[in-house]
């Protein structure tokens, strides 16, 4: 190909742009995940338990795979999400981001009533990190399937959505474990790759600020709009079925530094916002990257600003995913 390169991993031929390339030399490597945390839920009615009260199926959910899913409000707002999979038929792990497991485990616990289900926080005795490039690991049959899912031994691997084509995975360990081998990747680069992922994970400045669809999540795997009831199900199955959704992620790039919860404007209105910086992290070339969810009409309209609707200006970049239509 012109241009680009083509490059073979576990079993998949990916083909990359120049710019793909120069990014994939920097996303490479194992980075050790600070910023995430565990809750585990066991017992008998772990799966049940939890497949009541998150936007996934857990019933069903085999020892391969993992999934995407969200903790909603009764009003269909986001308090936190969490890619989870089971180790056992009796227990169900749940990774966060660690500024919001507390109220997350808290809240949940409330729930837990007469199931035979027991939550808590092994955030303690666990060491996450993240693999990307040459420092992938292979999955049996499956390498290449984003959510797919194997225990080894006593350490989990769970492959990730890509990041501008450079594959990359969670690995989940006892403290006791040797890390995985690969070059030291450091933290901010990897938080970079998530963003690029075009995949949010909610964080405590954002919690309730949106329901599954205004961060894509039906679109990348975290609801399943067959299972049962859960906590704000009809709002979000609303949002879906009506074709209500006005509001979507984006992944987009301003020149200065981007947090979560900052607020975009549109430059011919300094009254309402008209996105909010989901995730954001510094950009290897400059500038920093981020997620945002926007109003649908407001980006494809005219220059958008940070903070204010004369700030430094973002632009929206290509989504890595294609977008489920309304139902």
């Amino acid at each position: 190909m012109m241009g680009g390169i083509i490059i073979q991993r576990m079993n998949m031929t990916t083909t990359l742009s120049p710019a793909d390339v120069a990014r994939s030399s920097v996303l490479d490597g194992v980075a050790l995940l600070t910023h995430l945390g565990i809750i585990k839920v066991e017992g008998d009615d772990a799966a049940k338990f939890i497949h009541g009260q998150l936007t996934q199926d857990f019933s069903l959910l085999d020892l391969h795979t993992a999934r995407l899913a969200a903790f909603c409000s009764p009003k269909g707002r986001m308090l936190a999400s969490f890619i989870g999979f089971k180790r056992s038929n009796t227990e169900v792990w749940l990774i966060c981001s660690r500024d919001i497991l507390a109220p997350t485990l808290k809240r949940l616990s409330m729930f837990v009533m007469r199931a035979k289900a027991r939550l808590t926080d092994v955030t303690p005795d666990y060491a996450i990190y993240g693999l990307a490039g040459s420092a992938i690991k292979t999955i049996a049959d499956c390498a290449n399937s984003t959510g797919s899912k194997a225990d080894l031994d006593t350490c989990t691997l769970v492959n990730l959505h890509p990041a501008d084509a450079i594959l990359r995975q969670l690995w989940v360990a006892p403290l006791a474990e040797l890390p995985p081998a690969g070059a030291i990747l450091p933290l901010p680069t990897w938080l970079w790759g998530d963003v690029r992922s075009g995949v949010a994970t909610l964080t405590a400045p954002v919690v309730e600020a949106f329901v599954p669809q205004m961060l894509n999540y039906e679109s990348i795997g975290g609801v399943n709009f067959k299972k049962g009831c859960y906590p704000g199900q009809e709002v979000v199955a609303r949002s879906q079925f009506r074709g209500t959704l006005k509001r979507r992620a984006f992944v987009a790039h301003a020149d200065v530094e981007m947090a979560a919860g900052l607020e975009i404007f549109r430059a011919s209105d300094a009254s309402q916002p008209v996105a909010t910086v989901v995730q954001a992290a510094a950009a290897p070339g400059g500038g920093f990257d981020a997620i945002i969810s926007g109003q649908l009409s407001a980006m494809e309209e005219g220059a958008l600003h940070l903070v204010s609707s004369s700030g430094p200006t973002v632009q929206i970049l290509p989504l890595p995913y294609a977008l489920l239509d309304d139902i």
